[in-house]
């Protein structure tokens, strides 16, 4: 109900005879002041002005109101802060903390927002490798790829002695008719399906593809183009591939036996593998406290099958669940002295499942999914600013969040928790103040990332 004769007051139920108003009267304020620390994460790892060396404006300098830099800040902050569209940003660019973190305070035209709407943001996003009348600015998409890995290499001080490569290729539903829309059986609906390459946390490669292809399509061309970069710069660090069934390609281990890289890839059963460990299934089905316990895993040493080009190391698991046997394989370049069977399959296999959550976080928390442009190029780039948005959090939470609750946090908590901020903010002639509530619940959290990230930067 209203208490006052004002349509823009707002009252609600009385509290210990108080009346209780709102109204939209608390003059310049922001949700988004926890956003100073993504600012300051991109200060430490110099991501938004690497990525925007990868685009080239050749627009008229003097009538430009909104250059490059500011442009590609602006939407990957926006993604990294939840704000998945284009539109979103007609309203984002009066925000005084995007306004600081894109370093524009005031706009450079009386009839413009310091930053830049929804029309100039999305003819970046449909930018083309090279300049049209249209389309002046242009990007080198192979630049791109390589910042991925680049920024990966940077995250860490001194070479690992090994690293783990994992490859998947998921699902991009499609509810339009993009350009190389296909239907996916397996899925069960219209959609694109990109290639993701991690490390731990570390996104390597974003590669957007039809549906129309096998999962592993194109991989052999992306390992190899990610391993020499990383060679580059890590000559002697030893690299395993591990991906599921849709990667055990001939092509694919070929070529990592022969550029010295260690393969783990699940393998489909069919008659002939099933056969090889029927002696092994029918002692876990005879095992009555096995049968209980609903699995066991019986590792076997298999022969190498006819379709390849050399003989390769196959371990089988003898499982029982559910009344009936569920064979599962596995191909792998690993010598048995190295790993044996329970513990290349349990321990170094299974921990493949961790990358789908990497996955999740790619496409629900930063709408890596959000591929409704009309071109395949248009919805790539799209996937690239979805995928720095990732880069970022990832690396403040590596930087920054290390030692707090928030260290194994996905970036939807983080964002949520302490990006989200409500805040006045107060402009003076000397200094601009984020008056951040006193109440907030985490601010042991946000004063150890500041701490952290303020020491990394000396």
């Amino acid at each position: 109900m209203q208490t006052e004769c004002s349509a823009d007051l707002f009252g609600f139920a009385r509290v210990e005879g108080r009346a209780v108003v709102a109204a939209f009267d608390g003059g310049t304020m922001t949700s988004e002041a926890g956003a100073m620390l993504l600012g300051a994460t991109d200060q430490q790892i110099r991501m938004i002005e690497r990525f925007a060396g990868c685009f080239t404006d050749y627009r008229a300098a003097d009538l430009v109101v909104h250059e490059v830099p500011g442009l590609v800040g602006q939407r990957v902050f926006g993604i990294a802060l939840g704000y998945e569209d284009l539109i979103d940003h007609d309203q984002l660019r009066h925000d005084p903390v995007m306004a600081v973190l894109g370093g524009k305070l005031e706009a450079r035209r009386t009839d413009c927002a310091p930053l830049a709407g929804k029309s100039t943001l999305n003819r970046l996003e449909l930018s083309r490798p090279e300049p049209t009348r249209y389309h002046k600015i242009s990007y080198d998409a192979a630049a791109i790829e390589g910042l991925f890995v680049d920024l990966f290499l940077d995250a860490h001080s001194a070479p690992p002695p090994q690293i783990t490569l994992d490859l998947d290729a998921t699902d991009d539903p499609l509810h339009g008719h993009q350009e190389e829309r296909c239907f996916h059986g397996y899925y069960d609906n219209y959609c694109y399906l990109p290639l993701y390459v991690f490390c731990g946390r570390h996104l390597l490669a974003a590669k957007l593809r039809p549906a129309n292809i096998d999962a592993s399509a194109g991989s052999v061309e992306e390992i190899a183009r990610i391993v020499a970069r990383i060679r580059q710069r890590w000559s002697k660090v030893r690299i395993l591939l591990r991906a599921d069934s849709g990667f055990a390609r001939d092509a694919l281990m070929a070529w990592c036996e022969n550029n010295s890289v260690d393969f783990l890839f699940g393998l489909a059963k069919n008659a002939r593998l099933n056969a090889e460990i029927q002696t092994e299934l029918a002692a876990v089905q005879a095992e009555p406290t096995q049968r209980q316990a609903g699995a066991t895993l019986q590792g076997l040493n298999l022969a190498n099958l006819k379709s390849w080009s050399r003989k390769r190391r196959v371990v089988g698991k003898a499982e029982w669940t559910r009344g009936k046997a569920n064979p599962r394989f596995v191909v792998t370049s690993l010598a048995r002295e190295e790993h044996e069977a329970r513990h290349l399959y349990e321990k170094l296999y299974c921990a493949r499942g961790e990358m789908e959550n990497r996955i999740k976080e790619c496409q629900l928390d930063l709408y890596a999914d959000r591929t409704s442009a009309h071109t395949m190029r248009a919805n790539q780039l799209r996937l690239w600013f979805a995928s720095m948005a990732y880069v970022l959090i990832c690396a403040l939470r590596r930087i920054g969040l290390a030692h707090t609750q928030f260290a194994r946090a996905s970036c939807g908590t983080i964002r949520l928790k302490l990006l989200k901020i409500g805040a006045p903010v107060r402009t003076s002639a000397r200094r601009i103040k984020l008056a951040m509530p006193s109440a907030f619940p985490y601010q042991a959290d946000y004063h150890a990332a500041h701490v952290a990230l303020t020491a990394a930067a000396r």
